[in-house]
């Protein structure tokens, strides 16, 4: 087929997932339930285009969930997640483990499959999909300790998943014993990170300090250094995906120029990944064989459901107590077990043991597949009636104020684009109230289409959209002040609200 033709249907394809977006956020799905329905219909069962290489697949998967991560690690606030972390990463290790584990076992008992098929089959849906959890639950009104968990951990544990699948699958059916399982688990996690840590502030250094010619540059500079952690990593025998999150994270959180562009550009970018990946994967299961995978998918998903999923979360909780690091409560822990939610990561590492030959490893992407699509669907548009049933939504919350800004680099000034959200307690504060440090004042408001200079005692309306002339010194300081404001309204000091994730 010529190459045009190629080109025009990846464009219609790109297009009609494009729209399928608009009709996931109007109904409240998760997106990739479409995507991965849209290549189903392309598939061999449905216009006929074959795709049956699970290799290649595999091959795509990973690179297209390194972007994702990366855009995940570009878009995370620090101080968002910060206080997060540590709980974060004992789900990511201990949860993961305990999540296969438990599903192991339980399968083996319930569908008498051989231990190392279930091994496999756990390890596989250990990992929580972030492009799931960052699309979902961003959009819902959380704490931000409690979105900020769900968020690192999704970016935590692809690296220790996909490790135990590459592990278990191998090229026999040799199961690792536990002492190799751990000893390469702990080298590469450890590689990842320093890898990840290397690369990111030595990658924001250079950028804050070379004047590239064009500002386009940027975001394509820092996309590459995230790709650079990638591969680095993986050439040393490291986690690639942990350097990749790292990288991306330390860079979404310095202060380099045309950062907001950086943002837009690398969201544009994941979207593209996940719309590709989706519906690659689509096209790679074959309906014709989903009916026999049904039973066991819904016996496997309830047990990660309801079982390894919420004993994952215990144990996490209690190690993590038991450290003095965090503390969850039983409402908090019955929202993270249900919202741990599952995507392409489950399906790509699917790819790995099928594309090694592993015997019974296409009986396990079926099993997967049906396991995302079902369990997905039950998940995803719950969450908020979830949330509010067990008292974890934060309704009369603000959602983070969107905050851009364009470097005056010969002034060593920013410019922040402040955009007041519906339910923000900045609405019906005076611009004086906002009592701002001595090296930042409130320049210009947008309102209804209209723009004008505002006086002291100009009243902040929802919906407005300020534009804040900021020294470089103080910006910090005024980002802190605004979001502390938007949260407990003028008297936020007093109630001790200081803005600071």
């Amino acid at each position: 087929m010529p190459l045009d033709v190629w080109l025009l249907i990846g464009a219609a394809i790109v297009i009609v997932a494009i729209a399928c977006v608009r009709v996931a956020h109007r109904s409240g799905l998760p997106s990739l339930l479409l995507f991965l329905g849209f290549g189903l219909v392309l598939g061999e069962s449905g216009l006929g285009i074959p795709f049956g290489n699970p290799d290649l697949a595999h091959q795509i998967g990973l690179t297209a969930l390194a972007l994702i991560l990366a855009e995940g690690g570009l878009t995370t606030n620090w101080n968002h997640v910060r206080g997060s972390v540590p709980l974060a990463a004992i789900l990511a290790t201990v949860g993961v483990a305990v999540s296969i584990l438990v599903t192991a076992l339980a399968v083996e008992g319930l569908l008498g499959i051989d231990r190392n098929s279930a091994l496999i089959l756990g390890a596989v849906l250990a990992s929580t999909d972030a492009a799931a959890v960052f699309s979902v639950l961003r959009r819902l009104p959380l704490p931000p300790r409690l979105a900020g968990i769900l968020e690192a951990e999704s970016g935590f544990n692809d690296a220790p998943t996909v490790i135990a699948v590459v592990l278990l699958s191998g090229f026999s059916q040799m199961t690792p014993d536990l002492g190799t399982f751990f000893l390469r688990t702990g080298k590469e996690l450890i590689i990842g990170a320093a890898v990840g840590l290397a690369i990111g502030p030595a990658g924001a250094y250079a950028l804050r300090r070379v004047a590239l010619p064009a500002s386009g540059l940027y975001p394509i500079a820092v996309l590459a250094l995230t790709f650079v952690s990638y591969g680095g990593a993986v050439w040393l025998h490291g986690s690639g995906f942990l350097a990749v999150y790292l990288t991306a994270l330390i860079l979404g959180n310095s202060r380099l120029p045309h950062r907001a562009a950086t943002r837009g550009f690398a969201e544009g970018a994941a979207w593209l990944a996940q719309i590709g990946l989706f519906v690659m994967l689509g096209l790679l299961a074959s309906p014709k064989e989903m009916p026999t995978a049904i039973v066991p998918g819904l016996i496997t998903g309830t047990v990660l459901v309801l079982l390894a999923r919420p004993m994952s979360v215990a144990a996490s909780a209690l190690v993590a107590r038991v450290l003095r690091l965090a503390r969850v409560n039983w409402r908090e822990q019955a929202f993270l077990s249900w919202a741990g939610l599952r995507g392409a990561v489950p399906i790509v590492l699917a790819t790995i043991p099928w594309a090694a030959g592993v015997q019974g490893s296409k009986e396990v992407f079926n099993e997967v597949f049906v396991i995302v699509m079902v369990f997905t669907l039950v998940q995803g548009p719950t969450l908020p009636f979830v949330a509010r049933l067990l008292g974890v939504a934060a309704p009369g919350e603000a959602h983070d104020l969107e905050v851009e800004s364009a470097p005056l680099e010969e002034l060593q000034a920013d410019l922040l684009q402040i955009k007041v959200p519906t339910g923000s307690r900045l609405h019906g504060v005076e611009i004086f109230e906002l009592r701002l440090p001595a090296g930042a004042a409130v320049t210009l408001v947008v309102r209804e289409g209209s723009s004008f200079v505002p006086s002291a005692t100009t009243r902040i309306r929802a919906e407005d959209q300020l534009l804040v002339v900021t020294t470089a010194a103080c910006r910090d300081q005024v980002e802190r002040r605004l979001r502390a404001v938007s949260r407990r309204g003028k008297l936020a000091g007093w109630y001790g609200e200081r803005g600071q994730e």
